[in-house]
């Protein structure tokens, strides 16, 4: 049986097949210092009939012989398989002590150094990015996500009746009514994502701007442990408008924003009298 990149040698581990140099093989990348088995090393058209057998015309040149054990070697043989450039036939030969029978451990398609390959497998957790999610969409919740803590009061603690109706009036108002909130973990998070972001001290905006947010009038301070270093901008004027903003950021469009507009019956600069200019 062929099998793929992933194919699994004689030992239960991937075969590579390499020269035996010490340099590195320029077609598969690999190196071998141990001499291989001369019986196993000879074989080479009795590789080459497995590889034939198994990848037909796709077989090529013999590229060189490894030692992978005692009296196990393996044999590479050019791959010109479409879409597998830079792969090369592997075959596997082994023998036993005192026997001049060669037997086949593996026949395997492999990549070289030079191999074109597919990018590595990323679970869905890990590639997906802020901005992703699209209308519909919908992100499956983690159960153990270190950001959220359980609530005090739960929804279930409602169904249950383990709250009175006049708690279950105020536990929404004030955010005991949620399954999970944010824990400490979550809400460093969040505050470090802010604030090293578009809308914190360090952007060119606030550096260049006349105040900060904590002094405007169009900021609107959060509720709870971020209260004091976070708000959301309320000026439809600007390009953070709705959007949560540190107190040290800053922009154009500050409520106190004062700009100097020079009198017209002021001169501005220096004037030129161009009837005074005098040419020969």
């Amino acid at each position: 049986m062929v099998n793929g990149a992933c194919g699994l040698g004689h030992n239960g581990g991937v075969t590579v097949a390499t020269d035996p140099a010490t340099e590195p093989d320029a077609k598969t990348g690999k190196r071998s210092d141990a001499k291989p088995d001369a019986t196993l090393a000879a074989a080479v058209e009795q590789a080459r009939a497995v590889a034939v057998d198994a990848g037909g015309d796709t077989v090529g040149e013999h590229l060189g012989v490894s030692s992978d054990g005692e009296r196990v070697v393996t044999h590479a043989f050019a791959a010109t398989v479409p879409g597998y450039q830079g792969w090369h036939w592997a075959v596997t030969l082994a023998r036993a002590p005192r026997s001049k029978v060669v037997t086949v451990d593996d026949i395997v398609l492999l990549p070289g150094a030079d191999a074109l390959l597919a990018p590595a497998w990323v679970p869905w957790s890990e590639r997906l990015r802020p901005g992703d999610l699209g209308p519909g969409d919908l992100l499956p919740a983690d159960p153990d996500d270190p950001r959220l803590v359980p609530a005090y009061a739960a929804p279930d603690d409602v169904v249950a009746g383990r709250l009175d109706d006049q708690v279950e009036e105020v536990a929404f108002e004030l955010g005991l009514g949620r399954v999970r909130v944010l824990s400490r973990e979550g809400r460093l998070d969040a505050a470090e994502r802010w604030y090293a972001g578009e809308s914190g001290p360090s952007s060119a905006m606030a550096r260049n701007a006349p105040a900060h947010c904590g002094t405007c009038g169009f900021y609107l301070s959060l509720a709870g442990a971020l209260q004091a270093g976070f708000g959301v901008c309320g000026n439809e004027m600007a390009s953070v408008d709705g959007r949560v903003v540190s107190v040290e950021y800053g922009c154009g469009a500050h409520s106190e924003a004062v700009v100097e507009v020079p009198s017209l019956a002021e001169l501005v600069g220096e004037v030129y009298d161009d009837g005074e200019i005098v040419t020969d």
